[in-house]
């Protein structure tokens, strides 16, 4: 299978960093190593590793299932909650 890289802009890199370090921090607060998160979230070590950089080659699957783990799994319902601009928008098309 051939696995096509995901390529971000280094601009939006540092808000995948910045994610992963987040979740690096609640790791560490919870003092959880990275091979009971991993096992924990069933994953390899080396992707919590890869995750935890903001790499932008780890599944959505993945980061779900640590913060799962870390207890922060409804974080992930304020992905994209404030649509401003696509209410905007959608306003726009009821004129």
């Amino acid at each position: 299978m051939n696995k096509k890289k995901q390529v971000v802009f280094p601009r939006y890199d540092q808000l995948l960093a910045q994610v992963g370090e987040q979740i690096k921090l609640a790791r560490k607060r919870r003092k959880l190593t990275t091979i009971q998160v991993a096992e924990r979230a069933d994953i390899a070590r080396s992707t919590l590793y890869l995750l935890e950089k903001g790499d932008a080659s780890v599944a959505f699957g993945a980061y779900f299932n640590v913060l799962r783990v870390l207890g922060l799994q409804a974080d992930v319902l304020k992905l994209a909650a404030d649509d401003e601009f696509g209410r905007k928008l959608q306003d726009l098309d009821l004129l």
